[in-house]
């Protein structure tokens, strides 16, 4: 088992903020001006926009203080009509959905990085290798457990198991009630990653984990034992950096399909019981993915937006308009996908077409995480660990 350092750490954040924000470069003419490509490489200006669909925005809140450059992508959960967030400093705090109302705060010196929810069970995870269980009717206490590496990812919890998947390439498994662990796996890293972890994904007795060498790889949930292990983005490259292939976001089940997208621009769709690969396209990022009725909605790491086929993989449509924006990994709300940007915009297209019909702003701060969607709400939490909240009118 291979550790991040704290060197490669802030190294890997530099990395993917540059990835990001510059997209992918072209080739310059040789004759061609600082200035110019300057301006090729800066984010792209939001066109003036009225909006075509209305956009309520229901409710505000904080979190605490936000994350900042840490990278971790913070995002709330959301399970039994409350919507469950955290931040680096300010503990876990539990909130109405429809309304915003805070209903607990658990107070904690404890810098909490990701936070799950499901089955009456709140699961912080920490910067210090901690998981916190809070009952999600109370915010008490009920558990806590030690982890060798910060946790970044969301701990997933389901099936009497608390699931979480560590920084250092480790998915260790707990029971809901006590906190015992019952299984550990590890998977080597490679030698440079994209900051970040990979939240899991449960099936009936299995464990989805999307690995930082762009693999994925399904595990008993009884045991943790492997069941198979495919690739998803390739990590080939002359460098290090250009081998980055990064899994980071959840695995998505959709009926029997198992969708994942990568750092390397690849997505995959993958029959869930078997194994056996779909499909497959060049285009995704390492995000998450937006799922809709007929599409699967991803963000390349340039910032372009693509829905592809959920059947056969194949392209419906892309919008560059957001290009080096670091734009966010893809939501669904109700007939449009949803992304947020750098800036703390929120850009809603339609998902037949791909045209941007709404824009709103959550406060100055950038956008790191997944929006969140519930019952119809659309949740964003920005770095500066303030959440707002979106309806379609």
């Amino acid at each position: 088992m291979q550790r991040k350092s704290v060197f490669v750490q802030r190294a890997l954040v530099i990395s993917a903020m540059a990835l990001a924000l510059g997209g992918c470069s072209t080739v310059k003419g040789w004759f061609s001006s600082k200035d110019s490509d300057k301006k090729a490489a800066e984010p792209a200006e939001l066109v003036k926009l009225k909006n075509s669909i209305a956009i309520d925005k229901v409710w505000t809140a904080s979190a605490g203080n936000g994350e900042k450059k840490l990278g971790t992508r913070q995002r709330p959960a959301v399970s039994q009509g409350r919507v469950y967030a955290a931040a680096i400093e300010g503990g876990v705090h539990a909130f109405d959905l429809q309304t915003g109302k805070s209903i607990w705060r658990y107070k904690s010196d404890d810098r909490i990085s990701a936070v799950g929810a499901g089955d009456g069970l709140v699961v912080a995870g920490t910067l210090d290798g901690q998981l916190i269980a809070l009952d999600g009717a109370t915010g008490e206490e009920k558990w806590k457990a030690k982890i060798n590496s910060e946790v970044i990812a969301a701990p997933t919890i389901g099936q009497n198991n608390v699931v979480v998947h560590s920084n250092d390439g480790r998915v260790t498994a707990y029971d809901h009630d006590t906190g015992e662990r019952r299984w550990f796996w590890s998977h080597e890293l490679p030698s440079l990653t994209v900051r970040g972890g990979s939240p899991v994904t449960l099936a009936p007795n299995i464990v989805f984990v999307g690995n930082d060498d762009g693999t994925l790889t399904a595990l008993s949930l009884a045991d943790g034992r492997q069941m198979w292990d495919l690739p998803i983005g390739s990590g080939e490259g002359r460098t290090e950096l250009e081998r980055m292939a990064d899994v980071d976001g959840a695995p998505v089940i959709d009926g029997t399909t198992l969708l994942a997208t990568s750092f390397k621009r690849d997505t995959v769709a993958i029959d869930g019981p078997s194994g056996r690969p779909m499909w497959t396209r060049e285009n995704g990022g390492m995000g998450g993915i937006g799922i809709g009725t007929s599409a699967a909605v991803v963000t390349d790491p340039d910032g372009s937006v693509w829905a592809l086929d959920k059947s056969s993989g194949g392209s419906l449509w892309s919008n560059t308009t957001l290009a080096r924006r670091s734009v966010t990994a893809p939501a669904v709300q109700g007939d449009y996908a949803v992304v947020a940007d750098y800036k703390g915009y929120v850009h809603w297209m339609r998902l037949d077409n791909g045209e941007v019909v709404a824009r709103e702003r959550a406060g100055g701060d950038p956008i790191k995480g997944q929006p969140v969607v519930a019952d119809g709400i659309l949740i964003v939490q920005n770095t500066d660990g303030k959440l707002t909240a979106f309806k379609l009118r």
